[in-house]
């Protein structure tokens, strides 16, 4: 129950936003429980990000795509991904397995497609209303986001200079849709994220020539390190990222070398101090010279690129791997502004100290994949919205949401693309921990019991 601030009590009544990973993890959850909830998903199927030609618009898949997560680490926990595929499935595996998984837990009936949330607002009592896309206008005591982070794409800001009298096509990765765009051109490739070295490869097989340029050095990540995925190696919440890091970095050293051995600049950081690119392709395409690696763009001409070495190449198309936005464009501006630099306060990545009722599912990059968190996180947010989890003061709230903040600014190089940055098995474990905290919190209020399962 949710009390108004007149007292009286009102039925708890959930909007979630999105049937993607998240959006599905949550609803499953609320399902489970018996919670009233509904769900509103832009597309006509569920999977978000994940369905390469989502009628949505927004989705950033490419025919080429593939995961670079293991299987069994992205796979929800009651419901594992079918062991007769491989250990990087391809895009459309992991769409058939969000269909297998809102059919087999009964949520497809219970999910509202083709239908978008327009605007929030948050009414003085507390209680929000939601207009949809259709205009119809709904109220809810909680809002639940989970409308995803990839699909707001960033563009160099400002331009390269002569990127107005460029002839050839620029893209964003996001318009990246199918290899086939690439037959024949000659492609310049900017970033060294995984987007970027996917394209780039793709473009050293059907291109006329690829390069692929870097503002600043990475470590790249092979899918496996000695005959294991290579984020099995050391899979465990009981080993902590201080410890587990550092015992990576001699592995990855012995299966990579020095990235200047392939002609890429070396990383300035420490790897694991900036998300990094997993690829087993990219080193050897660059091996075999089928990928040129230039350094940063300087500017653009009428046909060409030109690069910070002073050195150029004719080009038709450059792909921008520039990142993402985070945006929501149905929240009113001071309910959540995550501006140029992609800032977010959340208390544990979730919660909005200032506007109770307000949750973020999957709103993390982590260093893993996203949909166990999801799953987390879901039940976390179940356990307040039934009285099992207490949250603390607002003041408490703020003062971790800054001290997540200078952990990011020790961690991290500074970058936009680390402002919501969590290691996976850390962070599975603090969630697992905080459910833990706000039980008590609730047992010293003379509240209900532990959480469910």
């Amino acid at each position: 129950m949710n009390t108004s601030n007149s007292g009286e009590a009102t039925p708890r009544r959930i909007c979630v936003i999105g049937a993607g990973a998240s959006g599905i993890a949550m609803i499953k959850v609320l399902n489970e429980r018996g919670l009233d909830f509904d769900c509103f998903e832009l597309s006509d199927r569920v999977g978000g990000n994940w369905v390469w030609g989502n009628n949505n618009g927004v989705s950033a898949a490419y025919n080429t795509l593939h995961i670079n997560t293991s299987r069994k680490r992205m796979a929800f926990s009651d419901f594992p991904m079918p062991e007769d595929l491989p250990d990087f499935v391809r895009h459309d595996h992991v769409a058939a397995y969000f269909d297998s998984y809102v059919e087999h837990f009964g949520l497809k009936d219970l999910i509202t497609f083709n239908t978008g949330v327009a605007h929030v607002e948050r009414l003085p009592e507390g209680t929000f209303a939601v207009r949809l896309s259709t205009g119809e206008i709904r109220r809810y005591t909680d809002v639940c986001v989970a409308n995803g982070h990839h699909w707001d794409p960033r563009m160099p800001d400002p331009g390269f200079p002569g990127a107005d009298e460029f002839e050839g096509e620029q893209i964003h990765s996001h318009a990246y849709h199918s290899d086939a765009q690439l037959d024949g051109k000659r492609v310049v490739v900017l970033g060294m994220g995984n987007s970027a070295v996917d394209i780039a490869v793709d473009a050293s097989y059907r291109a006329k020539s690829t390069v692929l340029a870097a503002r600043s050095g990475v470590h790249i990540i092979p899918k496996y390190v000695f005959g294991r995925p290579y984020d099995q190696a050391a899979a465990s919440e009981l080993l902590p990222g201080w410890l587990r890091w550092p015992l990576a970095r001699p592995l990855m050293r012995l299966n990579t070398g020095k990235m200047s051995r392939y002609g890429l600049a070396e990383p300035t950081h420490k790897f694991a101090q900036s998300h990094p690119t997993i690829s087993s392709r990219v080193l050897d395409r660059l091996a075999h010279g089928a990928i040129t690696p230039k350094p940063n763009i300087a500017s653009l001409g009428k046909d060409r690129v030109n690069f910070t070495d002073g050195t150029s190449v004719e080009a038709d198309l450059v792909v921008y791997c520039t990142g993402y936005r985070i945006n929501f464009p149905f929240l009113d501006a001071g309910f959540l502004d995550p501006g140029a630099d992609n800032r977010i306060e959340l208390y544990r990545r979730i919660f909005h100290p200032q506007c109770p009722g307000l949750y973020f599912i999957g709103l993390v990059q982590p260093l893993g994949a996203v949909m166990p968190i999801a799953e987390r996180q879901s039940q976390l947010v179940a356990d307040h919205l039934q009285g099992r989890y207490e949250l603390p003061s607002v003041a408490a709230q703020q003062r971790e949401i800054e001290r997540y903040r200078a952990r990011l600014a020790r961690r991290y190089v500074a970058s936009t693309r680390h402002t919501i940055q969590v290691d996976f098995d850390d962070y599975m474990l603090e969630l697992r921990l905080e459910r833990i905290r706000g039980q008590h919190r609730v047992a010293a209020e003379g509240g209900p019991g532990s959480p469910a399962p």
